[in-house]
């Protein structure tokens, strides 16, 4: 089985086509926006470059979030596009799970920094066992995140430098998302059980307009 994927959640357009678990070709630019105009051009690099077609994919993965709010929606919209032009199925993968390595056994949980300003610090969090999401992602407080760690212990991955000024003793396994292991991931899974749909894991800001603001 051959899948496309793509990661557009964080500071990069990556692209990954992977037969089976063999990453055939991979590509990232880093890029904080215009993704929209980059994914299109790139998409049909690689594919040539891998000596394919379109019509060879069997199947698209996406990393749906949390992440970059723009970034979710154009990755999320041109891989669901690629879907309904081939007619192929359109997984929805979260970063957070792209980003927990191949393997993992046992409780662990994935975190990578939401707010980095002090003193709103919060992370991206998902907790998984043997590799399998316990929860949906969510987003946490430095401090609501060393209590979790505190009580009830797991081995962390992803990026935690606050965490780990706040927890000198916590070992932290450095893990990133990528398109490729996205890839991966969804070469296993149910399209019927992983529909693509942007996971923001954060209320929005703006408020409804209360009755006195109507006046």
């Amino acid at each position: 089985m051959i899948v496309l994927g793509f990661h557009t959640a964080g500071p990069a357009c990556e692209l990954a086509i992977v037969r089976d678990d063999e990453i055939l070709r991979e590509d990232r630019v880093a890029m904080l926006r215009g993704q929209d105009a980059r994914l299109p051009g790139l998409t049909q690099e690689l594919i040539a470059n891998a000596g394919l077609t379109l019509e060879a994919i069997d199947r698209f993965a996406v990393t749906t979030g949390p992440g970059s709010f723009t970034g979710i929606r154009v990755g999320v919209a041109f891989a669901r596009g690629l879907a309904l032009a081939t007619g192929k199925p359109c997984l929805g993968i979260t970063t957070l799970e792209a980003a927990l390595p191949a393997g993992q056994q046992g409780s662990a949980i994935v975190i990578l920094p939401a707010q980095k300003r002090p003193p709103d610090i919060t992370y991206w969090a998902q907790t998984f066992r043997s590799g399998t999401a316990t929860d949906e992602a969510c987003e946490l407080t430095l401090q609501a995140l060393t209590d979790r760690l505190t009580s009830h212990p797991h081995m962390v991955y992803g990026e935690a430098e606050a965490l780990m000024a706040a927890m000198p003793h916590l070992t932290v396994h450095a893990a990133t998302p990528t398109a490729a292991r996205a890839a991966q991931l969804a070469h296993g899974l149910d399209p019927e059980n992983r529909p693509a749909r942007p996971t923001y894991a954060r209320a929005p800001d703006a408020a409804l307009p209360t009755a006195s603001s109507d006046r």
